[in-house]
Formats: structure tokens, C-alpha cells, sequence
């Protein structure tokens, strides 16, 4: 882990690739709208994910108020009670996390973090966003066709999701759905292109894949990782379409409807399941991974400690990324696969929750005896390994074949998504935004309304789903409109979801104040300085904060250290920046 840190410039090796040339706008439009800077990108990338994350936040609030007062809006009706449901969880999942995640920061932080002037292919990086707006503008308008969007569930399970049943079904908003998940994936690749190149390519001198910030890692795991899983999400959508369009039978076997013999024969609507599981499953982790990066930086600069075992957390993530492709089928043991094959998932499923833990204890260790400050990220960050957790350890429970089966399509499976790709992933958006704010702004958002949105998100997303577990462990299934008058349906349970409801209600407003904060603090926050942290990653040793077009002005930065120096023996302050050439390092830095 530890090598020589080099004292001269002249023991850094030369640049293998020479200095990028920048397209510079000439006007406001190529500047702020058609632009090539990764740092506006990203921007835009952020503003439309987290604008189409609010139409998913209010569908939320609509099934709640199904599920809490049932009968009482009249509006919520079977129909769309099913297609708020499918809307609120592909939104969440693809153009949100997804989308936030990698085209968010990784567009901001991938340049800035690895000493690049930009993206590698910057005409490429505007291409990738104006197609993702395009898909996000495609589902949208789903709300707006006759039928309204498709009522399928977010999985989109064939022969129902195309078949007259089901809402949209025989209308235009499953097709606008899967080409909106095609064009997306389009758009996304030509960005995740640029993330994997510029990384390999485009590094600053001394910068060596094991000088890499955490964050760097992680998201570039999880773009390798959507670059292999997302063509099976593709072709998927696509053979869906010539179902529904041209009358082929890729997944739709021979069917009987209302009476009436369908056109349909021979197909395989588990084949669906299997490519639809191979994108879902490393879908997980290509949320995930990035959160695991952004977490270890946070809580390395905020309890201003080394990370414990960064090469034991890099091959981790590694790890994670190449198992997840070996455990999508526990998403399907009620499908009626071989025994033998529930048996090798439920192995591999337990298998990659060693490396997991592995970056849980190196949090905890880095945590330990360190110099920890509550500030709003890390209170975030610690928020988030709490969360994850719990989350995990009911994961653990369903990926076990014989406790699935009784558990599978009960809001106990609600309950531990939503933990685990819901609270924790939201929680390290909110703790990335708090940190990485002051570098995009200068200012510093507001104190006592950030330690609001914290108490209130933390507090009400275990009043929301440490509930549910209970509720599901009754029995109580999910995605049913109403539950009548089921034996099992006591009314506790009655009081119980409308305990959540309400509760899902008043964390929803804690995100009305979080998004006012931001606006708020753009004028009002304090003055931020360029390194207010005082973290040792590249982009906060930036010239100009907002850094400028080309981030680094004249000079790049030459490395001469791993990201996380703190506490280093006499040096003049708790922490050395990565680019700092301090001359008395002692041997045996990290690499």
C-alpha cells in the first residue's frame, strides 16, 4: 500500500497524453445551454433529474393516501392508483439515481477529481445530456396520451404490460415507455463512454489509479458495470416493441383474452424476466458503488482520519461490480427455476455481501478515534451506513430461497428496496450536495434548514419503513389498490398505513425546504473560500471557486500523494492537499 512520496517534480513522470484543447462558447447558448463544459453538464444533468424526481415524489404521495385512507379520493382509481405505482419506481430507479449519480457527479467530479481540464469527448458529454432530457421529456409524456402512461409496475412484466388489462397497455404509454428506457440508454452511453476514457486517459501527472479519490472509483465501477448490463435493458425494451407493434412473440406466449384467441405463440415471458434481472440487479450497484465512493470521502475529510484499507475498499467495489452479475435470478426463485439454480443464486447473493461488509467495517474503523465533525455531510453519511444496514441485513433474509418465497410480493420486499436503493442512496445525494455545494456556489447552504431536512428525512424514513416490514410480515401484498376485507387486515394495520402516510407526507415537505435552501443559499449563503473543508482532493485546490472553464487555469496540478493525507506528522496543517509538494513527507506515503 505505501510507497515513496516524491519530493521533485521530476519524479513525477511526464504526461502521457498531451494537454486536451478546449472548445471555448462564443455565445450565452453555448455557454449555458448547448454547452461542453462538464461542470454545466452536470448541472443540467442534476436540475432534470431532480425535477423528474419530484413528479416521482408526489406520485409517492398519491399512492400513500390510496394506501393510508383507502376510498377516500375518488381520483385514485384502480388504473391509476397502478400507473403512479410504475411511474414513481422506473423514475426513481433509471432517471434519477441513475441519472444523478453518473450524469450529476460523475460529469462534475470525474474532471475536477482526476486533474482533467474536462471530458475526453465533450461534443459527445452535450450529445449524452440533450438525449437523456429527450427520454425524460418521451415519459412524460406519457401522462398526457389517451390511456395515460402504462400501469405495468416498474418491471414491466410481460404478456401483462402489453396486453389490453392492463392501463396503457394497449395504448401509446408502454411504448413511450420503452422508448424513452431505449433512448436513455443511448444517451447514457455516449456519457459513460467519456467517464471510462477520461479516467484512463485523462489523468493529471502523478496521478495514479491508486491516487484515485474513492468517489473516482466508484463511479467508474458502476459506468463499466451500466456500459454491460444496460444492452440487455435495451434489447429488451426493443424485442417488447416488436411485440406490441409488429405482432412477434419474443416474450409472449399463446394467449386467451376476454375469449379471445390472441395472435400470439412460443414465446417466453421469463425470457423478460432473465434480461430485465441482469440490467436490475447490477442496477443496485450502479447506484450503489457511486454512494460507497462519495461515503468513504466524506467521512475521511469530516472525522479527519486516513480511509482505513483504501486498497481493500478499491478491490471491494471491484468486487461488488463483477459479482453483481452472477446474482440477478434471486429476484425470481417464484418463477419455478430448478432447485440447484436457487440454490446458486442464494450462495452468490450471500457471497456479495462479504466485500459489502467489508467497506461497512472500513467506515467504522475509519470512523474510529477520529477527529469526527457533525457537519451536514457527515451527519448524511453516517445517516447513510446506518441505513444501508438494516437495509442489507433484511437483504440477506431474501436472498435465502425458503424465506423469499412466503416474503416475495409483500411490502416486506417494498420495505427493503426502499431502504437500500431508496433512503440510502437519497441519503448520500443529500450529504454529496451539502459538501460538493460551497465548490459549485461559493456559498455555504443554510445551517439550521439543512440540520431541519436531516432530522426530519432521517427520523420520517424510519417512521415510513420500519412499519412496512411488520406490515409485510403479516402478509399484506403490494401493489393492490385496496385491501377489502381481508382476514389478516386488522386495524392496526388500517392505523398503521395511515401512520406511514402521514409520516411520508411531512418527509416529503422536509424536501420542499431542502430545495428552497438551495435557491435561497445561491444569494444568501455565506461565503464559502475555496477549500471551507479543508479536503485534500484536487477540486477543492482549484483557482477560482466556482472553478472556471478548464478547472485549473494555466497549470494542471502535479500529485504527489494518495487522496486522503490527514494527520501527517508535523506537517503544517491536518491534512495535505494531493497537489501539495510538502518537502519534508516522511517515506512511505500512501500511493
Amino acid at each position: 500500500m505505501a510507497d515513496a512520496t516524491p519530493h521533485a517534480v521530476d519524479d513525477i513522470p511526464a504526461a502521457e497524453v498531451p494537454d486536451v484543447e478546449l472548445y471555448h462558447p462564443k455565445s450565452w447558448w453555448t455557454k449555458y445551454v448547448f454547452s461542453q463544459d462538464a461542470k454545466v453538464i452536470a448541472i443540467q444533468y442534476s436540475g432534470t433529474a431532480i425535477a423528474i424526481g419530484l413528479v416521482a415524489l408526489v406520485l409517492s404521495w398519491l399512492i400513500r393516501l390510496q394506501l393510508g385512507f383507502p376510498g377516500t379520493f375518488d381520483f385514485i382509481t384502480p388504473e391509476a392508483y397502478y400507473q403512479f405505482i410504475t411511474m414513481h419506481g422506473m423514475i426513481m430507479v433509471v432517471y434519477l439515481l441513475t441519472a444523478l449519480f453518473l450524469g450529476g457527479f460523475g460529469n462534475y467530479l470525474i474532471p475536477l477529481m482526476v486533474g482533467a481540464r474536462d471530458m475526453v469527448f465533450p461534443y459527445v458529454n452535450m450529445l449524452s445530456f440533450w438525449i437523456y432530457l429527450l427520454a425524460v421529456l418521451v415519459l412524460v409524456a406519457s401522462f398526457f396520451v389517451p390511456g395515460g402512461p402504462t400501469g405495468a409496475g416498474w418491471t414491466l412484466y410481460p404478456p401483462q404490460a402489453i396486453t389490453s388489462g392492463t392501463p396503457g397497455g394497449q395504448q401509446a404509454g408502454i411504448i413511450l415507455m420503452l422508448v424513452s428506457l431505449a433512448l436513455f440508454i443511448i444517451g447514457f452511453t455516449m456519457g459513460g463512454l467519456n467517464y471510462v476514457v477520461t479516467v484512463l486517459q485523462g489523468r493529471t501527472r502523478g496521478m495514479t489509479l491508486m491516487r484515485m479519490p474513492l468517489t473516482v472509483w466508484g463511479i467508474f465501477t458502476a459506468t463499466v458495470m451500466a456500459l454491460l448490463a444496460f444492452p440487455a435493458l435495451f434489447v429488451a425494451a426493443v424485442m417488447m416493441l416488436f411485440d406490441r407493434l409488429l405482432g412477434t412473440s419474443f416474450f409472449m406466449p399463446a394467449l386467451v383474452e376476454f375469449g379471445e384467441q390472441l395472435e400470439y405463440g412460443g414465446g417466453s415471458p421469463i425470457l423478460f424476466q432473465h434480461l430485465f434481472w441482469f440490467f436490475g440487479h447490477p442496477e443496485v450497484y450502479i447506484v450503489a458503488l457511486p454512494a460507497f465512493g462519495i461515503v468513504s470521502d466524506l467521512i475521511s475529510t469530516h472525522a479527519r482520519k486516513n480511509i482505513f484499507g483504501y486498497r481493500m475498499m478499491v478491490w471491494a467495489i471491484v468486487g461488488i461490480g463483477a459479482l453483481s452479475f452472477i446474482v440477478w435470478a434471486h429476484h425470481m426463485y417464484v418463477s419455478g427455476m430448478d432447485p440447484y439454480f436457487g440454490f446458486f443464486f442464494a450462495t452468490t447473493t450471500l457471497i456479495i455481501a462479504v466485500p459489502t461488509a467489508i467497506k461497512v467495517y472500513n467506515w467504522v474503523l475509519t470512523l474510529w478515534r477520529g477527529d469526527i465533525h457533525l457537519t451536514l455531510p457527515m451527519l448524511f453519511a453516517i445517516g447513510f451506513i446506518v441505513t444501508f444496514v438494516n437495509g442489507g441485513l433484511t437483504g440477506l433474509f431474501l436472498g435465502n430461497v425458503v424465506v423469499d418465497v412466503p416474503l416475495s410480493d409483500t411490502m416486506f420486499v417494498v420495505a427493503h428496496f426502499h431502504m437500500v436503493m431508496g433512503v440510502a442512496p437519497i441519503m448520500v445525494i443529500f450529504g454529496a450536495i451539502y459538501h460538493w455545494y460551497p465548490k459549485m456556489t461559493g456559498r455555504m447552504l443554510n445551517e439550521w434548514m439543512g440540520q431541519f431536512h436531516f432530522w426530519v428525512t432521517f427520523i420520517g424514513a424510519y417512521a415510513i419503513f420500519f412499519p412496512m416490514h411488520y406490515v409485510g410480515l403479516v402478509g399484506v401484498p403490494r401493489r393492490y389498490h385496496e385491501l377489502g376485507d381481508a382476514s389478516f387486515v386488522t386495524d392496526s394495520l388500517h392505523n398503521l398505513n395511515a401512520f406511514i402516510t402521514v409520516a411520508a407526507l411531512i418527509v416529503g415537505f422536509a424536501q420542499v425546504v431542502f430545495m428552497f435552501n438551495i435557491f435561497w443559499s445561491m444569494r444568501n449563503g455565506k461565503e464559502s473560500g475555496g477549500n471551507p473543508w479543508r479536503a485534500t482532493t484536487l477540486e477543492w485546490q482549484t483557482p477560482a471557486t466556482p472553478p472556471e472553464h478548464g478547472n485549473f487555469g494555466k497549470e494542471l496540478p502535479i500529485v504527489y500523494r494518495w487522496s486522503y493525507d490527514f494527520s501527517v506528522p508535523g506537517a503544517p496543517e491536518d491534512y495535505l492537499a494531493q497537489n501539495d509538494p510538502w518537502p519534508n513527507a516522511p517515506a512511505g506515503g500512501k500511493a
